[in-house]
């Protein structure tokens, strides 16, 4: 964005400079294409695995790419990228925004540049920045057509609720400019100033019919022009506001809900923004899904150690039943890292965030990160915090891909990426935030491709129903929980508050086809425990398929480590 004050109000008055060589330009692009017979993936929820990314993040050092492409759309469809999607079961991959963007004036004035594009000012256009030709519309069909071959979805991750042109001192870029009290929420009392429930300084009103055309209007673009399967909605809880206080059938939602290009895609809440009463996790209406928080969070406390949470771990693990009641476990958005935040290495490496570099006194991200460093602060030589970081780090992605719900990585965790501490590396376009494939650790990757393949081969690891007690045919409830003894857990075993032991059984009779049985046991004690596996069917015999800690494949009472998980199936 360019520094010129001619953009800039500043003291709230009519200012009669001519700003238009600045602001923002409309072209008109060749809409034709070849899309040769693709077709949208149509992935079942209960099968999809998200894969969130940066375009650039992703493709611009890795070595196999070609040169020109890194970096940009044909990058991100370049067979080395999409090679390495179908190595790991992603089904759909979730890109963060890619609609064109400006960077705030206080980051270009700190010499650093808002590169993961949450300030969105062209609703229609894919952003130029990552377009390796001169034709970005063409070269974005393209790579969304070469995913659909792959099976691959394409979700965008949109930013409505607010826009580039922040608050009352922000430059005037477009929307300002045509209708300011058409398309913003205005603070009653003056209102030259703005509501701000996005942090960003300003929030689009959508109750507003003509800001809620656009919104609606752009979407239908996306999919009927660009072919996307589905929106991820930045900040979604301020799109539903009517007009103060969240409305599960505000105008946006219902009209979007009733929109016939739109009603078969793949919409996914981010349920909180930060006005009051914003975070409205599970109050949004079907065929929403939306990013579970309270996973992230149990998860997180978990695999620290923390004693009392082992009856959030059983409700998150089968779905979040709690949560969403009668939506079923695919409404829940299960992850334990995304964009905003720690990496998955970073979060077993640092107690606390190393933001300097972004120039805001380190005062900016989230300072509760539910992380531990394992023993010490950052890089270190102790090849035991470098095994138990490894070992956490296995127990995270274990029990995210065996979670019941749809489960979302973060893009570069299968390869260990670290940001240096750094939690909010939204202003750092380089090496910080880049995906470094030549230092990639194998053994994530390993271990996320086996996990996929043993949830897409077998139904019973992704069920899209709750638990619920009943008898399958072998005599044993659809799902059990037992504790180290290979015994059903008692109520009093679940009141136990220093319970950090766990055996779960998932019993394959119980769905159609008929599929194997599982047994996980999880250690998030501080002391090494020994396991019994249950033996109560005389045909149950049990096989390693995997340990985060060391292997024990012929011992029928293991004995875990501290911070492990082993899982077995029967033979």
């Amino acid at each position: 964005m360019t520094g010129d004050d001619a953009l800039v109000a500043g003291d709230l008055e009519p200012d009669p400079r001519d700003s238009a060589k600045h602001t923002a330009r409309s072209v008109l692009a060749d809409l034709a294409f070849d899309w040769e017979g693709e077709s949208f993936p149509n992935t079942p929820w209960e099968n999809t695995l998200l894969y969130e990314t940066h375009v650039k993040g992703m493709t611009v050092l890795h070595p196999e790419v070609p040169p020109d492409l890194r970096g940009t759309y044909a990058g991100l469809a370049s067979p080395p990228i999409l090679d390495h999607f179908a190595e790991l079961g992603v089904t759909a991959v979730e890109l963060m925004p890619v609609q064109a963007s400006a960077t705030e004036p206080a980051v270009t004035h700190r010499g650093l540049t808002n590169y993961w594009g949450y300030s969105t000012l062209g609703f229609f256009a894919p952003d130029a920045r990552f377009a390796a030709t001169t034709e970005p519309v063409k070269e974005f069909k393209a790579m969304v057509k070469a995913l659909h071959l792959r099976g691959i979805e394409v979700i965008l991750d949109v930013v409505f609720n607010h826009t580039a042109e922040g608050n009352q001192e922000g430059p005037m870029l477009c929307f300002r400019g045509f209708d300011n009290p058409g398309f913003y929420c205005l603070d009653p009392i003056d209102r030259r100033r703005y509501l701000d429930r996005t942090g960003t300084g300003n929030s689009v009103d959508l109750t507003l019919p003509w800001a809620r055309q656009v919104v609606l209007d752009s979407l239908r673009y996306w999919v009927s022009e660009m072919h996307v399967d589905g929106f991820r909605f930045d900040l979604a809880t301020s799109l539903a506001r009517n007009p103060d206080h969240f409305d599960s059938e505000s105008p946006f939602l219902s009209e979007l809900a009733a929109d016939t290009v739109l009603a078969t895609c793949k919409l996914i809440a981010e349920p909180w923004d930060n006005g009051v009463g914003g975070y409205q996790l599970g109050n949004f209406p079907k065929p929403w899904r939306e990013l579970n928080g309270r996973y992230r969070d149990t998860m997180r406390e978990v695999w620290r150690g923390t004693p009392g949470t082992i009856d959030e771990f059983a409700d998150r693990l089968t779905g979040s039943s709690g949560i969403f009641h009668q939506r079923g476990p695919t409404a829940s958005i299960n992850f334990i890292t995304n964009h905003d935040g720690f990496t998955l290495r970073d979060l077993v490496s640092y107690d606390v965030k190393h933001n300097e570099a972004n120039g805001e006194g380190d005062r900016d991200g989230e300072s509760n990160n539910r992380s531990w460093n394992s023993g010490t602060e950052g890089p270190t030589a102790s090849e035991e915090i470098i095994a138990l970081r490894a070992r956490r780090v296995s127990n995270f992605l274990t029990t995210l891909l065996l979670s019941h719900g749809v489960p979302m990585l973060l893009g570069g965790d299968e390869l260990g990426r670290t940001q240096g501490g750094n939690n909010n590396a939204y202003c750092q376009d380089n090496e910080t935030s880049w995906f470094d494939w030549v230092a990639a650790d194998p053994g994530p990757r390993h271990l996320v491709s086996t996990l996929a393949r043993l949830r897409r081969e077998h139904p019973v690891l992704r069920r899209p129903s709750y638990p619920t007690g009943n008898l399958a045919p072998n005599g044993l409830p659809d799902f059990g929980w037992f504790s180290p003894a290979g015994e059903i857990m008692t109520s009093r075993d679940w009141e136990t508050s220093w319970i950090r032991t766990l055996g779960v059984y998932w019993n394959g009779s119980a769905v159609e086809p008929r599929d194997e049985s599982f047994y996980l046991i999880m250690n998030a004690s501080t002391e090494p425990t020994q396991f019994h596996l249950p033996d109560m069917l005389d045909e149950w015999s049990w096989r390693e398929v995997i340990s985060t800690g060391p292997s024990q494949a012929e011992d029928p009472n293991p004995t875990l480590l501290p911070l492990s998980m082993a899982l077995y199936r029967t033979r």
